[in-house]
């Protein structure tokens, strides 16, 4: 048996903790000494900082100008001079020691800092004093001497850190101005630049100082600016400038690598800076083969750099396109010269490797296309002169081969991204090829070829990109019809202010056959695939269109050739109506068939517009004198009427469209009275028959909207037929019956009574009667 449970006993109130006693206040802080270290910022930046390298910069200054007072005083000879240079540069470094080792200054690094890079700055100038001034040392010496001093100034940099190799790069830099750069002769001065840039970098690489691999090369462009702009009248000296240019160009990219700098722009910055200040020096080296040498050795280094490390393709890209503009230069010139060779030898640097490595990356296929196309086509165009037509064209078409096997290769490996622009390039270079074997008024048939060729080629490939690529054969063959265009657009100009004779402001047939009728059909067709133009489909399909349908009117027009008055009377009218009744009944036939709704649309406006405008407004037969037919009811300007009637009820599903066909109904009837009270020609006044007969047709066409509004249900339809009937009655008490007396004036009431008796009958009958529960009729409308 379990043991009772006992009743848990009652829980006691736990006493308050005991109240913490109040901390004790703090001691206040003892005040600085007067002599305390000064706080970072300003104070410390402009007292303790600037001073010890101002006053380094102010010993290299005042050991050069020393040595310059004594030459400008004859104080001293060449050879003092330059010993005083030497052992003021000695004292520096040699204080730069002791000032490391003495107990007051060894705890601040920045004075031994400054003196041993006012040291190696001073070394350097005694050397080039030495060696290039005074010639007081020989070539190989001086070549020593400058080992000695770099390594010296490497040494004490390592030791002394970056403020030593700041020191030493101003020095370095600024001696040749202080001296005299020319007092020697350029060469010296570029092997020393060459010297003193090549022991920065590589000071830069062992410590990893990118700025210090930077600012050298900065100032390496900078000398280089500096020595093209004083040497414009001495192009002697150039060439060694320009190797200059391509070591340094090389040289930094390597520097810029190796120390770790982590962009890839800063990275390319000296081959493009390089590449762009050979091209600014080609002009004034007479695109010499040297020239060219330097360029085409700094381009195959740059495409080795991007082998190894795709980082360097953008260099790349930029080499080819500056190379385009020095060779566009070049050929311009009247004397060519070496640069028809160079051009061939460049398309074989960039276009070799660009096809042999084009599955790769994306860039080698870009270096490829345009290393093939590039150079040929400019050569083409600078200099055409250098080859016979024929030859231009097999030269481009065989480009085209290679492009259009690059953009094969590349849609077998499944890389789209670079299809279009390998693409590109072969239909760029087949167009100007195929150009060069037809006449300049043939222009269209190439272009026509290329574009057929690229929609082909899209529909294989299935890239998206390259649907587009048809509009440019298209858009280039436009540019090329720019006069037949322009003709065009003063024809339709001219007609739709009113000129009669609008033929003669016609272009020629067979000018508009040879430039605009291939592209246009070509785009016509392509249309068919939904996929082809992209974006430009619509407006690209618009013009396409419309250009159509302007060469469709060029060659109607051809026929009746309507050049004088008398042929407008005779053949105006006519020819008119034909062209206006084909745009109706074309997109009468689209709009019937649901095929291209939109073109038909398009075309039955355009109808309906030149009907408006022409028929009615401007050349109105019954105001401006023009042939219609002496047949009544069998005549131009009734089929012509009635034919726009026709189309119109045809598609009267629609209310705007029954509307416009009712109108032209109307019309059409008018257009009947006139023809048979006037013949041929409808020009001169109402008769009192003719009046007459206006309302009397008026009153069928009203009765027969009425009998058919109430047969098909069509409410707008009664509508129209009880308003002209009000206008026609209307038109018989005010005006017939005023113009009428006697026996006519009676028979006239006496038939317009009967007539609205009967309609009026009639249409109480259909009032009274009762409506089907739903009629379909109605209820569309």
């Amino acid at each position: 048996m379990a043991p009772p449970l006992r009743a848990a006993p009652p829980r006691l109130r736990e006493a308050p903790p005991p109240a913490a006693a109040p901390a004790p206040l703090p001691e206040p802080l003892p005040e600085p000494a007067a002599d305390s270290a000064p706080r970072a910022g300003f104070e410390s930046l402009v007292g303790g900082r600037l001073p010890i390298w101002i006053g380094g910069v102010a010993l290299v200054l005042a050991g050069f100008f020393l040595v310059r007072y004594s030459i400008e005083n004859g104080l001293l000879g060449p050879a003092a001079r330059t010993l005083l240079a030497a052992l003021f540069g000695a004292a520096l470094v040699a204080a730069s020691e002791a000032a490391r080792r003495a107990p007051q200054t060894r705890d601040d690094p920045r004075v031994a800092q400054a003196l041993a890079g006012a040291g190696v700055a001073s070394l350097y100038a005694t050397l080039y004093l030495a060696a290039a001034l005074y010639h007081l040392i020989a070539p190989g010496a001086a070549f020593v001497a400058m080992l000695a001093v770099t390594a010296a100034a490497l040494g004490l940099s390592l030791r002394h850190g970056p403020p030593t190799a700041a020191m030493a790069l101003v020095g370095g830099f600024v001696a040749p101005l202080i001296a005299g750069f020319d007092a020697a002769g350029i060469g010296p001065l570029l092997v020393y630049l060459t010297l003193f840039l090549a022991a920065l970098f590589g000071l830069a690489i062992r410590r990893g100082w990118g700025w210090l691999a930077l600012a050298a090369c900065v100032a390496g462009f900078g000398w280089i600016n500096f020595l093209a702009v004083a040497l414009g009248g001495v192009p002697g000296d150039l060439p060694a400038v320009g190797a200059f240019t391509m070591l340094l160009a090389a040289g930094a990219s390597a520097a810029f690598a190796a120390t770790g700098i982590a962009s890839r722009w800063l990275r390319i910055a000296p081959l493009v800076a390089g590449l762009v200040q050979l091209v600014a020096l080609a002009p004034a080296l007479d695109f010499s083969p040297l020239a060219w040498g330097f360029y085409l050795v700094l381009a195959a280094a740059t495409l080795a750099l991007t082998a190894r490390q795709p980082t360097y393709a953008p260099a790349s890209l930029a080499a080819l396109a500056l190379l385009l503009v020095l060779e566009g230069l070049a050929l311009v010139q009247p004397d060519r010269g070496f640069a028809p060779v160079a051009a061939g030898i460049a398309t074989l640097l960039f276009a070799l490797p660009g096809h042999g490595w084009a599955l790769r990356e994306r860039h080698w296929a870009a270096l490829a296309a345009a290393g093939t196309s590039g150079p040929l086509l400019v050569a083409h165009a600078a200099a055409p002169d250098l080859l016979a037509a024929w030859n231009w064209g097999m030269l481009e078409l065989a480009a085209a081969a290679a492009c259009g096997h690059l953009a094969w290769r590349l849609h077998r490996a499944a890389q789209p991204a670079m299809q279009p622009a390998a693409t590109l390039a072969a239909g760029l270079l087949a167009a100007v090829g195929l150009a060069q074997f037809v006449p300049v008024s043939w222009l269209a048939l190439p272009l026509t070829v290329v574009l057929v060729g690229l929609a082909l080629w899209a529909r294989v490939a299935r890239v998206p990109a390259l649907f587009v690529l048809p509009a440019l054969p298209f858009v280039a063959a436009l540019i090329a019809a720019a006069l037949p265009i322009a003709g065009f657009a003063e024809l339709l100009f001219a007609s739709a202010t009113g000129d009669r004779l609008p033929f003669a402001h016609l272009p020629a047939a067979a000018t508009l056959l040879q430039s605009l009728a291939l592209p246009v059909a070509a785009l016509l067709a392509t249309l068919l695939d939904p996929r082809q133009l992209g974006r430009a489909r619509e407006w690209l399909g618009g013009t396409a269109i419309t250009l159509g349908l302007l060469l469709v009117y060029a060659l109607a027009k051809q026929p009746l050739a309507i050049d004088t008055l008398p042929r407008f009377v005779a053949w105006g009218f006519v020819e008119r109506a034909l062209l206006t009744q084909a745009c109706l009944a074309a997109g009468w036939l689209m709009l019937k068939r649901q095929r291209l709704p939109r073109l038909g649309g398009v075309l039955l406006m355009l109808g309906l517009c030149r009907f408006v405008w022409f028929d009615l407004v401007l050349f109105n037969p019954a105001l401006v004198a023009q042939s219609v037919g002496p047949l009544p009811l069998i005549n131009a300007a009734f089929l012509h009427a009635a034919l726009a009637a026709f189309w119109l009820w045809s598609l009267a599903p629609a209310r705007g469209f029954r509307a416009a066909a009712a109108l032209f109904t109307l019309v059409a009837a008018l257009v009947a009275v006139r023809q048979a009270t006037h013949g041929d020609l409808l020009t001169g006044p109402v008769s009192t028959g003719e009046n007459g007969g206006y309302s009397a047709i008026l009153l069928g066409v009203s009765g027969f909207w009425l009998w058919r509004g109430i047969a098909a249900r069509h409410h707008d339809l009664r509508l129209a037929g009880l308003g002209l009937l009000t206008v026609v009655t209307c038109k018989v008490f005010l005006i017939d019956a005023a113009a009428l007396d006697g026996l006519l004036r009676i028979l006239s009431f006496l038939g317009l009574g009967v007539a609205l008796i009967a309609i009026g009958w009639g249409y109480g009958r259909f009032l009274g009667s009762p409506a089907p529960a739903a009629p379909e009729s109605d209820a569309a409308t």
